[in-house]
């Protein structure tokens, strides 16, 4: 069986659309912001068949756990947490009833530049590095 090269996640950023690419990578420099030594890992994924499915990019992990990843839709995009349920989300901007995943809707570049976004992109890095 033949090894897959890992595409980088500036070539997914290339092909996803114009109207979103802006967000996508407000969203990632937020993320490498507030956690610079996360290891950013590209899925190994196409673009979905349909437009009501997320388009999984990049995810952030620590110490091999994963934190936060980028994901984005034909007009959205968002930050999803792997942990999500776990957070204190005293400013309400989680959204999502999964077991433990939950997401922030990302409709511009400034709503991932938002102070609440960025605070809870710290909490869930606080959070990341610990034990279940």
């Amino acid at each position: 069986m033949a090894a897959t090269k890992e595409l980088p996640v500036s070539e997914h950023i290339k092909k996803i659309p114009p109207t979103v690419r802006p967000i996508v990578q407000a969203a990632r420099r937020t993320i490498k912001a507030v956690a610079p030594k996360a290891d950013e890992i590209s899925y190994q994924s196409q673009p979905p068949r349909s437009s009501s499915y997320m388009w999984k990019l990049v995810r952030y992990a620590v110490e091999g756990e994963n934190v936060v990843g980028i994901g984005t839709f034909p007009r959205h995009s968002t930050l999803f947490f792997y942990r999500g349920r776990e957070l204190d989300d005293g400013s309400g901007l989680l959204e999502g009833s999964g077991k433990d995943s939950r997401f922030i809707m990302l409709r511009t570049p400034a709503d991932a530049e938002r102070m609440a976004v960025k605070r809870m992109v710290r909490k869930a890095f606080k959070l990341g590095g610990t034990a279940r």
